[in-house]
């Protein structure tokens, strides 16, 4: 995922393999990102992704940052995905991903992400007048 986003053009901190929820909420504090994107490997990211996003929305300061999860989010391959997102969802995260869908869905939304912050040009400036 590091190398998927800053081929994407972005900067990226890697906090690693299983960091405890407290310390990524600190990190988000801390680093203030763009975006935060958690991956799940090991088929249990649903649980603990749910208890970090209400974690993350409970800090005012967070309440705004984009978070998306995915990949590997249960055990039990496609079944219950849909009731799974739609908890995710519901809880906080602005976008869920599984790992069947591949990675264009994800790196369409950090794309669309990255062209909503781009600050407009300025009337009357030269970047934006006709030449």
């Amino acid at each position: 995922m590091q190398l998927l986003l800053e081929d994407l053009g972005h900067h990226v901190v890697n906090l690693g393999p299983c960091i405890a929820q407290d310390e990524i909420v600190e990190s988000c504090c801390k680093y203030q990102p763009d975006l935060l994107v958690v991956s799940s490997v090991n088929g249990h990211g649903f649980h603990d992704a749910e208890h970090l996003v209400r974690a993350l929305r409970a800090r005012w300061e967070l309440a705004g940052l984009p978070a998306v999860v995915g990949g590997k989010l249960g055990v039990r391959g496609a079944e219950g995905q849909d009731g799974n997102r739609r908890r995710l969802l519901t809880a906080g995260f602005d976008a869920v991903f599984h790992d069947e869908q591949g990675l264009a869905p994800f790196e369409a939304f950090v794309t669309a992400l990255a062209a909503d912050r781009t600050p407009p040009v300025p009337t009357g400036s030269r970047e934006g007048a006709a030449q």
